[in-house]
């Protein structure tokens, strides 16, 4: 866990931002544990900072289970263990594009709906979506944005445009993710941000070339550090991990901001590998999940939006994270987002271009 983690942690904890999550027995309350799974043992392989304090220790002793929690860095470095052969998880949580690709290649298998009690809880906004439309292979868990969040302050200026990023004369950070990269490009050429064209992913590197020079790092999805030690006034980074970052601030410097001209849209899933030891505790675990207080309880604690409607409807999420629209954006910014699609050919074209793109920025 990160120090700016902790103290956002420190910080949300004595404000009263962040709600209490249900304890133990209320949490009973509303979701119970199907006989004959104690003693047993649940992996769980997870981004990391990425669920409630006490999420998997309810689980537990709900349960009367063991969970091993391990946690990755990106999307890549998890289906790489899998590409190896998965070497004993039973829930991963992708990303959307990367969904596309384990369907590719065999990687997740379908969830058995028929014991869950909590699957009306996903809005409709989110059933069947492109990456899995018959909703067969995974469970919506977390979504939000790629977008920028700055230090308002250092800045002198609300930042409302991609050119305000990279046209700016002070520090700027990258996220090391190459779809949003070269996608927030292809947007400021007025391309389709999942084109397989290879001449304009070609153009679209060449723009950030041209636009490297405030860049101080391309951050492995540590922007929010950098901004938080005032390492960077702008970094493009996930939305949650800004919110965090301003709620854990005693002060009024940071923004986090979609720009006009749009932003990558993300949803993370819960999915099971093929191979996991305990496909049916794993189901169970994901049916927990879905209970409207414990998703409540995660995104009040990750300041990611929750894509369960009960969770919303019954007021279980925070208000202030509610009413923002940077977190749950107005139908007109909706409009302007864009998922990544993927497949194996397509992730290969931009992953060599911003292979060789960062080989001659050198940051």
């Amino acid at each position: 866990m990160s120090i700016v983690r902790m103290i956002v942690l420190l910080c949300l904890s004595v404000a009263g931002i962040i709600s209490t999550s249900a304890d133990y027995h209320a949490q009973a309350a509303f979701w119970s544990c199907p006989n004959g799974f104690a003693g047993q043992t649940l992996n769980v392989y997870n981004w990391t900072t990425y669920i409630a304090e006490d999420t998997i220790s309810n689980f537990e002793r709900i349960c009367d289970v063991t969970v091993v929690y391990n946690t990755y860095a990106s999307d890549s470095d998890m289906l790489e263990e899998l590409r190896q052969g998965n070497p004993g998880y039973d829930v991963v949580v992708p990303g959307n594009s990367t969904v596309n690709l384990m369907l590719e290649e065999n990687l997740i298998q379908p969830i058995d709906f028929s014991n869950f009690k909590n699957k009306d809880n996903i809005s409709s906004d989110f059933l069947n979506p492109p990456y899995d439309p018959e909703g067969r292979y995974t469970v919506p868990y977390q979504w939000g944005t790629i977008g920028v969040g700055y230090n308002r302050t250092a800045v002198g200026h609300d930042i409302t445009s991609w050119e305000d990023v990279f046209n700016y004369t002070g520090r700027v950070a990258w996220l090391d993710e190459y779809r949003a990269m070269l996608g927030f490009a292809l947007l400021m050429q007025g391309d389709d941000p999942n084109t397989d064209d290879s001449a304009k992913i070609t153009a679209a590197s060449q723009y950030l070339q041209t636009h490297s020079a405030n860049l101080i790092e391309i951050a492995p999805d540590s922007g929010q550090d950098l901004l938080a030690n005032r390492q960077a006034d702008i970094v493009i980074e996930y939305s949650g991990d800004i919110f965090q970052v301003i709620a854990g601030c005693e002060c009024d410097d940071f923004r986090y901001v979609i720009p006009d001209e749009g932003a990558q849209v993300w949803t993370d899933s819960l999915a099971i590998p093929v191979g996991a030891p305990n496909k049916r505790l794993a189901e169970v675990f994901i049916d927990y999940m879905l209970n409207a207080q414990v998703s409540a309880d995660i995104s009040n604690y990750t300041a990611y939006a929750s894509p369960n409607g009960t969770a919303i409807t019954e007021g279980l999420v925070n208000d202030e994270y509610l009413n923002n629209p940077a977190i749950y954006p107005p139908s007109e910014v909706v409009d302007n987002l864009f998922y990544n699609v993927a497949d194996a050919s397509l992730e290969e074209r931009y992953s060599s271009v911003w292979d060789a793109l960062r080989a001659s920025i050198n940051r």
